[in-house]
């Protein structure tokens, strides 16, 4: 049995196999865009660990050789005392599942190699900070520490991330982490280190979250997840180096404008989990003016593959742009529509296929619902909308809290930010609130894909689950009180506000024109969703009544 696969533009296995993730690299090396060398291991290969607990039959071997590959490729040796080669392990199943499952960064940075790599680029705090965060994404995806006892990390640090005895000082207290939970010592040898982090993103296609996510998106458990695993390139290793995720519309409206976060002098996982304060994509334009428009070059090319509206992950290392991911956007709403209609404007698409791609949900969230701006209201707080639309109900500070109190009616979800641990109170919640994130946070990305109001990096709001309340600008709520966030305006309001929807909307009467052109019916009496419904009716069954283009 074949479990790896090199990641080149030659493979011609299906998604299925390879992942989402991988299959998407390939897409990448075929258009000749910028993608770090590597590997995939199978869906296959999860599937059989999932059934005997342990890593295939022949799964070393073909381990073994293909990072023998990969150090001929990249003229380093993993985990070597000179030249070192890290790795990035991240998980892929064939049907995108944002964060739900662990990666870890970094992988083979042993003590030696740390030490190798501090001497190759004369920079101890880049070798240190490197070895912290492989350090730690070992801990949270090999071992289980919880995010609670890592989070006395940044009391160490204390802000003196360029520090490097603070940062040396973190590492000890990672590894002592790492002890106390009985995962023994980190292991030395770069080999052990990827095949526990391999196994460790196979196991984490089971955890609750995972399991949560599938069961709210219709996703069949069997499937099982790919590993991709990659040369690092390092966005933390200077201040001509960075990361972050793009998409080449609006996801919010479908505009044709790139639209995303950047961050500089950081790895890609502090942009999802939004833990920082991000830039907009556009500051790449200024301070790193070649990355952007290879940034923009690659985003126009995988459209024109895709012929969709597309989001890329990217990482600069300095000053050379790598892509990281690609996937077609998957927008909702009224930028679904926006989209659909303006690629069949451009002729990327005929206007059956646009109809096609515009569900009957998306139709209930064209006419985005907003707090009224015509009446006074009591503001609590404010931050960006991420995720469009209006939902008024208790607050909560947990995702359990969410849970319980969800069962006497709608709840708000505010938190710091959100992670995957955080998917069972999402799932519960009317809307989500975080203090800290960008529009590509998880909170973002996972409220969108829910289609549930999203307000991210509300900079004043503070969340004290500890107290069961929530403070902002001198004021508390107690969990229970009742607030509606706007996800389109970033208000978050005490109380019940009146509320509006927004009005026409080109685009949307554009397509049901067209939906009624195929259906050969033109009256009024009709409801939008089902001038749709019936259109794509006819459209999949070939009895259209015209060729609508």
């Amino acid at each position: 049995m074949t479990w790896i696969h090199p990641l080149s533009a030659e493979v011609e296995e299906t998604a299925d196999v390879l992942g989402g993730k991988a299959h998407g690299l390939v897409v990448l090396s075929r258009l000749e865009l910028p993608v770090p060398p590597g590997f995939v291991i199978s869906t296959e290969a999860c599937r059989a660990f999932l059934r005997t607990g342990r890593l295939p039959s022949g799964l070393d071997a073909q381990l073994a050789a293909a990072v023998a590959g990969l150090e001929a490729a990249t003229h380093r040796r993993l985990g070597g005392p000179e030249r070192p080669l890290a790795v990035s392990v991240r998980s892929g199943g064939s049907v995108s599942m944002p964060g739900m499952m662990s990666t870890v960064l970094n992988v083979g940075l042993t003590t030696e190699a740390t030490t190798a790599l501090a001497d190759e680029t004369g920079d101890l705090r880049f070798a240190l900070d490197s070895r912290l965060r492989f350090l730690t994404g070992f801990a949270s995806g090999v071992v289980g520490v919880g995010p609670g006892s890592l989070a006395g990390i940044d009391r160490v640090l204390g802000g003196h991330d360029t520090d490097t005895s603070c940062l040396a000082e973190a590492i000890q207290v990672v590894e002592h982490l790492i002890e106390e939970r009985g995962g023994g010592t980190v292991p030395e040898d770069a080999t052990r280190q990827l095949e526990l982090a391999v196994a460790a993103v196979f196991s984490s296609w089971n955890t609750p979250r995972a399991k949560t996510y599938r069961e709210l998106h219709g996703i069949p458990h069997g499937l099982g997840t790919a590993v991709t695993v990659q040369m690092m390139v390092f966005g933390n290793r200077d201040q001509r180096s960075g990361t972050g995720v793009a998409f080449s519309r609006d996801p919010s409206t479908g505009e044709h404008v790139p639209f995303g976060e950047a961050l500089f002098g950081r790895q890609g996982e502090d942009v999802v989990s939004g833990t920082s304060l991000t830039e907009p994509l556009s500051e790449l334009s200024d301070r790193e003016p070649a990355v952007w428009s290879r940034l923009l070059s690659a985003l126009t090319r995988v459209e024109e593959y895709y012929r969709d509206a597309c989001y890329v992950e990217f990482t600069f290392e300095a000053g050379e742009l790598w892509i990281l991911q690609v996937r077609p956007g998957r927008f909702i709403g009224r930028a679904a529509v926006r989209v659909a209609v303006d690629l069949a404007d451009a002729g990327t698409i005929g206007r059956d296929e646009a109809l096609l791609r515009v569900s009957p949900q998306d139709l209930t969230h064209v006419r985005t619902p907003r707090i009224t701006t015509t009446e006074p209201h009591d503001l609590f707080t404010r931050g960006l909308g991420a995720s469009p639309g209006v939902a008024v109900g208790q607050v909560a500070t947990s995702a359990a809290s969410a849970v319980r109190l969800a069962a006497g009616g709608p709840v708000v979800l505010m938190r710091p930010e959100t992670s995957p641990l955080d998917m069972h109170g999402l799932a519960a919640a009317a809307g989500v609130v975080t203090a800290r994130g960008g529009p590509s946070s998880h909170a973002a990305v996972v409220a969108r894909s829910m289609g549930k109001p999203a307000v991210v990096g509300a900079v004043s709001l503070t969340v004290d689950v500890a107290e069961g309340c929530v403070r902002a600008g001198g004021r508390t709520l107690p969990e229970g009180t009742l607030i509606a966030v706007d996800g389109t305006g970033g208000e978050v309001v005490v109380g019940e506000p009146r509320v509006v929807t927004s009005g026409s909307d080109p685009q949307l009467y554009r397509l049901l024109d067209w939906a009624d052109d195929v259906a050969g019916d033109a009256t009024t009496d009709r409801d939008e969703t089902e001038r749709l419904t019936s259109a794509q009716a006819l459209l999949r069954s070939g009895d259209a009544c015209g060729a609508p283009g």
